[in-house]
């Protein structure tokens, strides 16, 4: 019958047109995508200080910032961009109450502030990318703590400069968090960089100063810090732990530059600047351990 062979005919050119169209056997079909846009990129968003920024000191033969801090390391790790919001020098108050932050103080390739907060600038790129945030770092607290090294009763300035830190935490951390959604919140300390006032001749009580170091941080600073982070469903990192800064003072080793001295000090010497330059930046080094912390945390 004409009909059925028309049909027939039909249908082979179009078996025929598929196979000529086809992707050649073994190669890969084009990956689908809405729209046929590619994925979106995801982001890891960095707040907080010198520590966030990369800051390297001059005296160690650095420059302000590298792209080797710690922020910089996670993001590539876990295949995310970096949009470094931190300022170099920034205490929890200006973290959420100063606007702007001076080229200076930025991180390699930061954005402009353009004249808004830390806080505010991370919540705007937060809602931005909502869906896409891969991380949320945030390292601050250490410019409110730091002054009490050379303070004449650093336990009393300390304990002023933590009530501070919870404050302020207490005030921008539900901020953050409400606008990062379900994106991962990651809090940081520090190392105990006070323990390398052991040997840094610049502090005459020096060892007094190590000793009440490993307290302050263990049960005082590092457990309000922690206290704040977990409210509002952010873990947190104990950098101070993972850098080995809670070892008894009692176990020693043999530094090559120090002599004998504790493990926990001549740990603190590799991973920061304080004890030959009494800047308490970490090194290379440092930088590395604190992302490796983070990365652990968060399972990347």
């Amino acid at each position: 019958m004409p009909g059925i062979r028309r049909s027939a005919l039909a249908g082979a050119l179009l078996v025929a047109l598929a196979a000529c169209t086809a992707e050649p056997s073994g190669a890969p079909a084009p990956a689908s995508t809405s729209g046929g846009e590619p994925p979106a990129e995801r982001v890891h968003v960095s707040l907080g200080d010198s520590y966030a920024t990369g800051y390297r000191p001059a005296a160690a033969g650095g420059a302000q910032g590298s792209a080797e801090g710690f922020a910089d390391l996670v993001a590539e790790r876990s295949d995310l961009r970096l949009i470094n919001l931190a300022c170099s020098g920034a205490t929890s108050a200006q973290l959420r109450a100063e606007p702007g932050c001076d080229p200076a103080d930025r991180a390699l390739d930061a954005p402009d502030p353009a004249g808004r907060t830390q806080l505010d600038a991370a919540v705007e790129a937060l809602r931005e990318h909502r869906g896409r945030v891969g991380l949320v770092t945030v390292v601050i607290g250490g410019n409110d703590l730091a002054p009490c090294a050379g303070a004449a009763d650093p336990l009393a300035c300390a304990t002023r400069a933590v009530a501070d830190v919870r404050a302020n935490l207490a005030a921008t951390l539900p901020v953050l968090r409400e606008a990062a959604g379900d994106a991962p919140v990651v809090g940081l300390t520090y190392p105990d960089v006070f323990l390398g006032a052991w040997v840094n001749r610049a502090f005459p009580n020096g060892q007094d100063l190590a000793r009440l170091s490993v307290s302050l941080f263990r049960d005082f600073f590092n457990n309000a810090l922690k206290t704040e982070y977990e409210a509002v469903g952010a873990e947190f990192v104990d950098i101070t732990a993972a850098t080995g800064g809670y070892a008894p003072l009692t176990e020693v080793t043999d530094d090559p530059t120090y002599g004998r001295i504790p493990s926990s000090v001549a740990r603190v010497c590799a991973l920061t600047h304080f004890c030959r330059h009494s800047d308490v930046h970490p090194t290379p080094e440092g930088h590395e351990e604190i992302a490796a912390a983070v990365l652990e945390a968060t399972g990347r």
